[in-house]
């Protein structure tokens, strides 16, 4: 063996025999319950929006919607469930009834942004409609260019967009939907909606 080739071999068995140096540890944060509460009841899919289009508050809202997908009325048609009467809890004097205006109430209402000048929510449609044209909120479907998180009025129907496609197509969430909370597409037209409420 040659005396390079031995040398080399000793310093491989002293790196082998050298303990590692100890891991460092990344100092701990404290984590304040404001941010604790925050982080357990916001959805998992807040995290995955897009972060441009739209606004804030209603990329948050359609966050919520999107982890409600599959409620559904217990028993089917009866405009009632456990779940959906927790919607109808962001509405002031709401009853048992059609729910789509209750759902995005409570969508607004969780992400910060409840609807109506005190907060009270929705339980129509039309007076959605009506308090996004008061506000200056309301654009009409003619000249409007939706965005995620946007509130889709249509005559006695309301969703919240996911999406829109390159083609135009409007992707939404939307509660009281074949009686449940579903994601439906639609044409460029929105099927016919007669426009958007911008929250935020």
């Amino acid at each position: 063996m040659s005396l390079e080739l031995a040398l080399q071999r000793i310093t491989e068995l002293q790196t082998l025999l050298t303990p590692a140096p100890p891991a460092t540890v990344a100092p701990q944060t404290t984590q304040t319950f404001s941010t604790a509460l925050q982080s357990a009841t916001t959805p998992a899919s807040l995290s995955a929006l897009p972060t441009s289009g739209g606004t804030n508050a209603g990329r948050a809202a359609l966050a919520f919607a999107q982890a409600e997908v599959g409620q559904a009325e217990q028993p089917p048609g009866s405009n009632d469930s456990p779940r959906i009467a927790q919607y109808r809890q962001a509405t002031a004097g709401s009853g048992v009834g059609p729910w789509c205006a209750y759902f995005v109430s409570w969508a607004a209402r969780e992400a910060g942004t409840p609807l109506g000048d005190q907060g009270q929510g929705f339980g129509r449609v039309d007076d959605v409609w009506a308090w996004g044209q008061r506000t200056g909120r309301a654009t009409p479907a003619a000249s409007a260019q939706p965005q995620p998180g946007d509130l889709i009025v249509w005559d006695e129907h309301i969703g919240i967009v996911e999406s829109v496609g390159a083609d135009g197509s409007i992707n939404t969430v939307e509660g009281n939907s074949s009686d449940r909370v579903s994601k439906r597409t639609y044409g460029p037209d929105g099927g016919g909606a007669i426009g958007y409420v911008r929250l935020g």
